[in-house]
């Protein structure tokens, strides 16, 4: 017997912003390890620049699950019939 699968879809979650650049990924792995202790957001270091002038940037984001829900276009107050 095949076993069913199923398909969930991606969801999007709030933009990573950089909140540093290191040199080093020890360096920058002590920031996360800092900004880690926070309980609502999620951190990563990340490996990117060009070729030339490469760094670990230190990004961070809220955590999806625990954000407040985002207004949609249709639940403005007030609507207009």
């Amino acid at each position: 017997m095949k076993s069913k699968e199923t398909k969930e879809g991606h969801q999007e979650g709030p933009p990573w912003k950089i909140v540093a650049k290191y040199a080093t990924y020890d360096e920058a792995d002590q920031k996360r390890l800092e900004l880690a202790i926070e309980k609502d957001l999620q951190v990563k270091v990340h490996w990117q620049g060009k070729a030339s002038s490469r760094y670990f940037a230190v990004k961070a984001r809220q955590d999806p699950e625990k954000a407040p829900p985002k207004r949609t276009k249709n639940s403005k107050k007030g609507k207009r019939k």
